[in-house]
């Protein structure tokens, strides 16, 4: 099962337990992993039932390994699944095991207050402090970030941003200062790993406040101009026009021409379409139908470009206060 992505075995392993199972799985997951897995799922046009039959096969033998080893360690589990698998095998189950006992840099500070992280950051350099927050889940890292001086998020965003593989003994370091401040025990990766990107900057900014994303982007902008229009371009997504409020939806409607909005609504899901409609007049969502159906095979560069400037008029009524984007966890709406 060497040749088949991890990611795959997951996305084929959900889809094998059914809604309901998979569900449950997936709400014990960080919202990053959630996200990877549905999207390989979303991708899967049809499973292999072999590939099925392996999946789930492999996923019953960890499982069994993961018990003896809570139950004996990792001797024990070796020792039985030898008896009853054999050698070889047993031993590529275990690997397996292994590198899954692996924990993440940084895990302890997902138990540790917002606020000391605050206090024992602010005084690093931005470097080491956007090395940490990279390992944080999105909502403490913007709760973290928000803890911070308007120059500081500026250079801390800038960092994470812009980093992209750092060395393992590099990690250990930062890691082991921060075991030791904080008096708190742990495992360390023994892999190098990918931290930063657009990505976690953009699921930071998400989960901000509405004042640190402004005061994150327009720094970000004076020092990066193109980088800052990447991570707004990400923001917010032309499908997430499904999450707008009707109000929003007929605001942002009055602002587009019809010939943009018919090249965007190319190929997007049923769901998409039904909320434009829903909030158009009857006359108006014939016309666009019509339209849609008139313009034929359509470029996917056409179509991205159509959805973009229609992203940016959302992100112009944003900024105006004619619209609200709903942002994270956060149950408040400013009108």
């Amino acid at each position: 099962m060497s040749d088949v992505p991890g990611l795959r075995k997951a996305a084929v392993l959900m889809v094998q337990l059914g809604k309901e199972r998979s569900a449950r799985v997936l709400a014990k997951m960080r919202e990053s992993e959630v996200e990877a897995i549905t999207a390989e799922i979303a991708q899967l046009d049809s499973i292999d039932p072999s590939l099925a039959d392996r999946v789930v096969a492999e996923f019953q033998e960890m499982a069994l390994a993961h018990r003896y080893y809570n139950r004996g360690g990792l001797a024990l589990a070796r020792e039985i699944l030898e008896a009853s698998l054999g050698v070889e095998k047993a031993r590529s189950i275990i690997e397996r095991l292994q590198a899954t006992l692996t924990e993440m840099p940084f895990q302890f500070l997902r138990q540790v207050d917002a606020r000391q992280i605050v206090n024992f950051l602010q005084e690093e350099h931005p470097q080491t402090i956007a090395l940490v927050i990279s390992h944080m889940g999105p909502e403490q890292a913007a709760t973290v970030m928000s803890g911070f001086a308007p120059e500081l998020q500026a250079e801390v965003a800038h960092r994470i941003a812009i980093m992209s593989r750092v060395s393992p003994a590099i990690v250990r370091l930062v890691e082991s200062v921060f075991e030791k401040k904080l008096a708190t025990l742990l495992t360390q990766a023994g892999e190098s790993t990918t931290v930063g990107g657009l990505q976690p900057l953009v699921d930071i900014i998400n989960r901000s406040d509405r004042a640190t994303e402004k005061l994150i982007l327009e720094a970000l902008e004076e020092r990066d101009r193109e980088l800052a229009e990447q991570v707004r371009a990400q923001m917010f997504m032309f499908e997430d026009i499904v999450n707008l409020d009707d109000r929003a939806v007929q605001r942002v409607l009055r602002d587009v021409e019809a010939n943009v909005l018919a090249t965007a609504l190319k190929g997007v899901r049923e769901e998409v379409k039904e909320k434009i409609f829903r909030n158009m007049s009857e006359r108006a969502g014939e016309n666009l139908k019509e339209e849609i159906s008139l313009l034929g095979p359509v470029r996917l560069k056409a179509v991205e470009e159509a959805q973009a400037k229609i992203i940016h008029t959302i992100r112009q009524l944003e900024e105006a206060g004619e619209i609200v984007i709903h942002r994270g966890s956060d149950d408040e709406f400013i009108e």
